[in-house]
């Protein structure tokens, strides 16, 4: 990590600001070689850790009027010298701005390479590095509120105190191995099972939540769901309080699926409108109708909505079929309308599902709509009861793998097979924990990691 890496922080376009960053050994020095500050002497140019205002320069040309920090090692966020660069907002003073850096002699920064210097330096865990993207794609409160407790190191405690568990038993063992005719008090079996059952109930307890860890992360992934022009975009427009799909009285004006993402306190949900379901000679139409039922299989939640002022028809018994074993809440549409059914009659037809009747045009059921979809998930608003919740699928793999290895583990114990044949399984469940932290990882796995971060972080 020799090099000194810089990259634009910001997104780009108009802003108030723009940010350039800079970390690495000689990033000080390129700092003071294009930064110019106004009406200060020369022994206070570049003092550590203060805003500071004046030019970048190139030569005697003017680049930006900025305000830059420099940051001696190894009190940064990469615990390397550091430079931020606090430009105008914009294209181009950003821009111009990092390509003076790189022909000082910086290079442009890998995604991600700012927090993976943190993690190497030891600043971060791995588990803490991840957190740091989590807040950044966090989508409600919520979920920023459990990826900033990550990176606080509420995960990495846990995983270290289960470490420290499997650790004193794999200690244990060896000794009962190597010395057998020392004068040490040997392990039983029944003292190994209880320690096993400890970092099994520790493991299980994390899982449990990977669930809950999914929604915050990626959104609740709900599909409306309903033939033509039973209000399946009226629906999406109401939960949006926004215009974002067409409403005619057209039968099959959506064609493709429409996804959006709705908070509703604190739940995110990725709410997908999808083309009405029915038999159409349409080609276009008739791709809508194919995606609607790709999307369909990959749904937490279907909203199934059926119009309750006309007869059921072929189209509605079919997607009564596609949404039978399904999680899904019947919505019973336009009773602004004279009702051919009582709600009664739909009781039998979607055994064990929730019915609420609405009318989109109305704005009637959407409030008990979104208080269902609360109780089916929550069993009311979400409340962080814990430090650790797993909502990333890399973590979630390694603790059931982890919970695999000492499953067989106990299970062998249980048996009694001699402790020399457990050693494989607690070392491998160790250091699955391990990867969670990063103390044991290698570094493909690390390079694919940080590349889910954008440049600049």
């Amino acid at each position: 990590m020799s090099e000194t890496i810089a990259a634009i922080s910001t997104a780009v376009g108009e802003a108030g600001i723009g940010i350039v960053r800079m970390s690495g050994k000689n990033s000080i020095e390129i700092g003071k070689s294009v930064f110019q500050r106004i009406n200060s002497s020369s022994e206070e140019v570049h003092e550590n850790k203060k805003l500071l205002y004046g030019h970048v320069v190139d030569g005697d040309d003017i680049i930006d009027e900025v305000l830059a920090v420099f940051m001696k090692g190894p009190f940064t966020y990469t615990r390397e010298n550091m430079v931020e660069i606090y430009c105008h907002g914009g294209i181009i003073p950003v821009k111009k701005t990092l390509e003076l850096l790189l022909r000082k002699g910086a290079r442009l920064a890998e995604p991600g390479e700012f927090t993976k210097r943190a993690f190497l330096n030891g600043r971060l865990d791995l588990s803490q590095a991840e957190a740091v993207i989590d807040i950044i794609k966090a989508k409600t409160e919520k979920s920023y509120e459990v990826s900033l407790k990550q990176l606080e190191g509420g995960l990495s405690k846990e995983i270290e105190g289960i470490r420290e568990i499997l650790l004193s038993m794999i200690a244990h063992i060896e000794v009962s191995i190597d010395f057998p005719e020392e004068d040490i008090q040997e392990v039983t079996y029944e003292e190994l099972i209880e320690s096993g059952e400890k970092v099994r109930s520790r493991i299980g307890r994390l899982l449990s939540t990977s669930g809950r860890g999914k929604i915050l992360r990626d959104g609740l992934n709900t599909v409306i769901l309903g033939k033509p022009n039973v209000g399946k975009s009226s629906l999406l427009n109401a939960v949006l309080r926004e215009n974002r799909a067409i409403v005619t009285d057209i039968p099959g004006t959506t064609r493709d699926v429409i996804e959006e993402y709705i908070n509703i306190d604190g739940i995110p949900l990725k709410i997908m409108d999808t083309a009405g379901i029915r038999h159409t000679e349409d080609v276009v139409e008739k791709i809508g109708v194919d995606r609607a039922k790709e999307v369909l299989e990959k749904a937490d939640l279907i909203i199934a909505i059926f119009d309750i002022s006309s007869e059921l028809s072929e189209d509605d018994y079919h997607i009564i079929d596609l949404i039978k074993d399904k999680q899904t809440i019947v919505l019973l549409n336009k009773t602004d309308l004279p009702k051919l059914y009582d709600e009664s009659y739909f009781t039998g037809i979607f055994s064990g599902k929730e019915i609420i009747t609405t009318s989109m045009t109305k704005g009637v059921g959407i409030d008990e709509l979104e208080d269902s979809i609360r109780r089916m998930f929550y069993q009311g608003d979400i409340t962080i009861e814990s430090d650790m919740i797993i909502n990333n699928i890399r973590h979630k793999n390694l603790l059931e793998q982890a919970s695999d290895n000492i499953h067989s583990v106990i299970e062998d114990l249980k048996k009694q097979v001699p402790l020399d044949c457990l050693e494989v399984d607690l070392k491998n469940c160790w250091e699955n924990l391990g990867e969670i932290t990063g103390e044991s990882i290698g570094e493909d796995v690390l390079d694919r990691i940080f590349r889910e971060f954008c440049i600049g972080k």
